[in-house]
């Protein structure tokens, strides 16, 4: 099963932090929570609400004020905090780090970290990159593309031709997200952002052809990181019993993490063009967003020329 959370050591990496002291699990520390806390009260003793699970921020003002204390005062400050043993203790702006600071944190095995970014910043930086890391996420196959600024996720059985009509989008000018595997992240309550996994980023397998590299055979313009995820198209094979919406009027939707993205099905079958298809799914989509819904308009306009019809007679 895998752990939860986002190593200690990718925050670092990503934010560029100092690291003053690597404790020896240092590798293995897990950030679990989107907060940090910036102690005051808690090195006075003050310890209610001390959240051992965050991490721990150190500005000016906290750093002045422990310099105001004795040797000794600052260590039973460091000491109540620090044996909580905390994912890191984070200092801003390139501030010193004292010495005993350094001794409890060796003590109790806890990382401390230095940035130099003044304390509001760093916290933002450090908020932003949890919110991002740590956020629902799952696993789907399919295919992300981005075709005029919408996020396509297409979906359907294997086979039916997804990959192909990502080719097809490219060679057209539309950018590849994911083939085969998208991992979602909710990062609100109602966006959700897709991307590939890093192994098979940029890659996308045709049958009869095998694996191609989109980024090297249509440039990098021909590839993004991530993208939203604005409509679910799913490609199904035609079913000469089944009823297909004709109009459009029927909105139907798939939820996902919780949050409920447009659908379209799209049957298929030989001769239909389905990139040209996806390319008006994107751009219908966008229009409905925009409070422009044509299938509404059409029937309304049927509507009222039989009312007038049926007027006249």
């Amino acid at each position: 099963m895998a752990e939860t959370g986002v190593l200690l050591s990718e925050l670092v990496d990503e934010l560029g932090l100092e690291i003053v002291f690597r404790s020896e699990d240092y590798e293995h520390i897990r950030l679990k929570v989107e907060d940090l806390a910036r102690p005051g009260l808690q090195l006075g003793g003050f310890l209610e609400h001390f959240e051992p699970s965050r991490l721990q921020v150190m500005g000016n003002a906290k750093v002045s004020y422990l310099a105001g204390l004795s040797p000794e005062e600052r260590l039973r400050g460091y000491e109540r905090i620090f044996a909580y043993k905390f994912p890191a203790m984070i200092f801003a702006r390139a501030l010193p780090v004292d010495e005993q600071c350094m001794q409890v944190a060796q003590k109790y095995s806890v990382p401390v970290l230095r940035s130099k970014e003044p304390t509001g910043m760093l916290i933002n930086s450090v908020l932003a990159y949890l919110k991002d890391a740590l956020a629902p996420s799952l696993t789907r196959h399919g295919v992300l593309m981005e075709i005029y600024g919408e996020g396509l996720l297409l979906i359907g059985e294997s086979g039916i031709g997804k990959s192909e009509a990502a080719v097809e989008l490219l060679k057209r000018g539309h950018r590849l997200i994911a083939d085969d595997a998208v991992d979602i992240r909710k990062i609100s309550e109602n966006t959700l952002v897709g991307t590939a996994p890093k192994l098979i980023r940029n890659y996308v397998e045709l049958r009869g052809i095998g694996i191609i590299n989109v980024a090297k055979l249509f440039g990098m313009g021909a590839v993004r990181g991530e993208n939203s995820i604005d409509l679910v198209v799913n490609i199904v094979p035609w079913n000469t019993q089944e009823v297909y919406d004709r109009l459009g009027l029927e909105d139907q939707y798939m939820d996902i993490l919780g949050v409920k993205v447009p659908m379209n099905t799209i049957p298929i079958t030989p001769g239909r063009n389905l990139a040209v298809i996806l390319e008006v799914a994107a751009m219908n989509n966008r229009q409905r967003k925009m409070g422009y819904n044509p299938a509404l308009e059409f029937t309304e306009q049927i509507n009222r020329h039989f009312e007038e019809t049926v007027g006249k007679g």
